[in-house]
């Protein structure tokens, strides 16, 4: 299913039962029965279980529909039921709307030693020391200490500031009640246990869950084989990182299309947030490839030495694009005649679209003041008299480094959509143009290579041309339009090549990494 439907139901459902639990702590006038409490935490985990291993009767036995459900569905307990859980994804809302950069999440590694370390001394001091631990950590008791201590003298001075008022006006429907001090020291691990879960779903969403909580860990272990889960379908998908970037789990690795089932709680965020409904939630077919984690972590290998290659070219190449001026360089004979045919000009990465990115841009020019390149200019004609002032890429000026994304790290308004650095290498945000009666080694008979050196992804490269002389040639599905080899291109006024932008942002094609046919003469000015 691709519906935001789940979201949706998600989201009212948790929300229902949040109100339920805060209501059975607050109830202070015990109106409550006790069966509906009762029923209230019989799907709780550790209680169930502890309830159960003293009675043993079915009757107790709400951590083995628990079970079941995880089995089934994978770890919708954390998100559906899980008081603690529900209050955690509140408490990351609020993160998102105080500091935009608290909602941006992006892919982790799991913190597989201290989790399963924890889970292994919770057992075992259960086992062998009693269950102090288990009481410690567990999340329905944990929020529980946070209602007694904290919540409901809060709603009890509520409670006796409105009995105040309401006596002033001789109404007396609401009466005083005291409110209950305990022992300073009491107030130690709830204060210390608020602060940690507080400030770690604040600014990180779920780590708590996925770091600390035994019961998480243990469920994580049981969703790893459920039938029911969210997956990638590669055909749609083009990797624009915003399902990685939503994940409150950090568990989204959208390059390997793997997902840590281990860590996902189902809050289907992903799922609501992919333009292209390349994420689903359904039944894994016995015969569905299952990517594991194992395997998606040698295929990163490969690709973060394909990443680090690119890398190394490219720092190796900034200097001298940036030196065009200095001795040894192609310096032009004559001045180029043809002018660049643009037919849209280049807008930042992360804008998805001129039409969407004029709208929500308010041009403050936080983005073009911070750009280390000085490629973003402010706009005057290109986007039309609506987006004067808006950034636009300028690619006689700068080029935009593959190994950034600034921009879209510090935009106020979201229109420049957040990017993960992998996601950003693989946005076309225009495509090279080739003009050939402008290139020095036709035009002079110079041996140049200044675009195809700086290209970071290779979609300019070299070929035979005349008296052993190579001439450039461009392969637009590789290219991102980084317009490094137009900055780099050493004629003037109009250059040889050139970006042309996409009034769309697309996914380009991953680069394949090959030994180029094409020796380099020995006369090459570089």
């Amino acid at each position: 299913m691709t519906s935001s439907f789940l979201r949706k139901f998600r989201i009212l459902f948790s929300t229902i039962v949040l109100i339920c639990f805060i209501c059975v702590f607050a109830d202070f006038r015990a109106v409550i029965p006790e069966k509906y409490v009762d029923f209230l935490l019989y799907l709780q985990f550790v209680p169930s279980a502890l309830k159960y291993i003293n009675l043993m009767t079915m009757l107790a036995g709400g951590f083995l529909i628990v079970l079941m459900l995880t089995l089934l569905t994978g770890r919708t307990y954390c998100s559906f039921l899980c008081p603690l859980g529900i209050g955690q994804d509140y408490f990351s809302r609020m993160g998102e709307r105080v500091k935009r950069k608290f909602g941006r999440y992006g892919y982790k590694k799991p913190h597989t030693l201290i989790r399963y370390t924890l889970l292994a001394l919770t057992l075992g001091t259960a086992v062998f020391w009693g269950l102090y631990l288990v009481t410690l950590l567990d999340p329905y008791s944990i929020f529980g200490r946070f209602m007694t201590y904290f919540g409901k003298p809060i709603i009890l001075l509520v409670n006796n500031f409105l009995t105040w008022v309401l006596g002033k006006f001789d109404v007396y429907t609401l009466h005083h009640v005291d409110i209950r001090a305990f022992n300073p020291l009491s107030y130690a691990v709830p204060t210390v246990f608020l602060l940690l879960v507080g400030i770690m779903s604040f600014v990180k969403g779920r780590l708590y869950c996925n770091m600390i909580c035994p019961v998480g860990t243990f469920l994580g272990l049981i969703s790893k084989v459920s039938i029911f889960r969210v997956k990638f379908k590669e055909s749609k998908c083009t990797r624009c990182g915003r399902c990685s970037l939503r994940c409150k789990s950090s568990c989204i690795d959208f390059l390997n299309y793997n997902i840590d089932v281990s860590r996902c709680v189902n809050c289907f965020n992903c799922i609501d947030v992919c333009p292209e409904k390349a994420l689903s939630y359904g039944f894994i077919a016995s015969g569905e490839k299952v990517e594991k984690p194992e395997k998606a972590e040698k295929t990163d290998k490969g690709r973060r030495k394909f990443v680090a290659g690119s890398l190394l070219m490219f720092l190796g190449i900034s200097h001298g694009a940036g030196g065009q001026e200095k001795k040894g360089t192609v310096v032009p004979a004559k001045a180029s005649s043809v002018k660049e045919p643009r037919t849209y000009p280049v807008c930042p990465p992360g804008a998805g679209s001129f039409e969407e990115f004029t709208e929500k841009c308010t041009a403050c020019s936080l983005c073009i003041n911070a750009c280390p390149n000085d490629v973003l200019q402010p706009a005057i004609k290109q986007y039309g008299i609506s987006g004067f002032m808006q950034p636009v890429m300028d690619y006689h000026r700068g080029f935009c480094a593959f190994n950034c994304t600034r921009c879209t790290e510090i935009c106020p308004t979201n229109a420049l959509k957040p990017l993960l650095l992998e996601a950003k290498k693989l946005t076309q945000i225009g495509k090279v143009v080739f003009i050939k009666d402008n290139c020095i080694v036709k035009t002079e008979k110079t041996a140049c290579g200044a675009c195809s050196e700086s290209c970071p992804t290779k979609a300019v490269y070299m070929v035979p041309y005349e008296d052993n002389l190579v001439i450039p040639e461009t392969n637009q599905d590789i290219c991102i339009g980084c317009g490094h080899c137009e900055y780099a291109c050493p004629v003037t006024p109009y250059k040889a090549i050139f970006v042309d932008g996409n009034p769309v942002h697309v996914a380009a094609t991953k680069p394949e990494i090959k030994e180029t046919e094409i020796t380099t003469p020995e006369e090459f000015p570089f």
